[in-house]
């Protein structure tokens, strides 16, 4: 038997592609005019970027005239609404008269943020009654009664949730928020004009 040798197998060269002038000038090209529309691209936006004002960690609050506001809704109230002086640090977000709903309750209602950036909305009718209360209360939990000034407020928890502070006079006032008790306090006694 005769050994049979397999023939080796040429070596295959790899195969060089050659651009023509014309496909490299092309292929160049592409390149060259998306570097050049990067550089366009920049150069609008960082000019775009220098000039835009700073951020500021102060959020921009325009300022609501309670007093005016009020002033243009005591006629519809029939009695006028309370606009309460601020505390140094506090501000208002919104002062509105809102005409009666299918509730039948109209009602006046300011959104003040405390100096520690606590929440407490005002709102203040003639026409209370418990379901209206209880539903702007969140039907909160009676927690007993607290004095401000010469007033008593009668004080709602709900747990997890916001604090109410009602007092009914001729008008009926519902303070409502997350704020603690001094700064309730202090808008409850400005609400009724007295000292808390």
């Amino acid at each position: 038997m005769t050994d049979v040798h397999p023939q080796a197998e040429p070596a295959q060269t790899p195969i060089k592609p050659v651009l023509k002038p014309a496909a490299a000038k092309r292929a160049n090209a592409s390149v060259i005019g998306m570097v050049l529309a990067l550089l366009v691209s920049l150069a609008v936006v960082i000019p775009v970027l220098l000039l835009s004002p700073g951020q500021s960690a102060k959020t921009y609050r325009p300022p609501v005239d309670v007093s005016a506001i009020s002033a243009q809704a005591k006629d519809s109230a029939g009695y006028t609404p309370a606009a309460p002086a601020l505390p140094a640090g506090w501000s208002v977000n919104y002062a509105r008269w809102t005409s009666a709903g299918a509730d039948g309750v109209p009602y006046w209602e300011v959104g003040y943020v405390t100096a520690d950036q606590h929440f407490i909305s005002l709102t203040q009718t003639n026409k209370a009654n418990p379901t209206w209360v209880a539903q702007r209360t969140d039907n909160a939990t009676g927690n007993g009664t607290l004095p401000v000034g010469s007033s008593i407020w009668d004080l709602r928890e709900k747990s997890g949730g916001d604090t109410s502070l009602i007092n009914a006079g001729t008008t009926t006032i519902i303070l409502k928020g997350d704020a603690q008790m001094p700064e309730f306090q202090t808008l409850a006694a400005a609400a009724l004009g007295t000292q808390p």
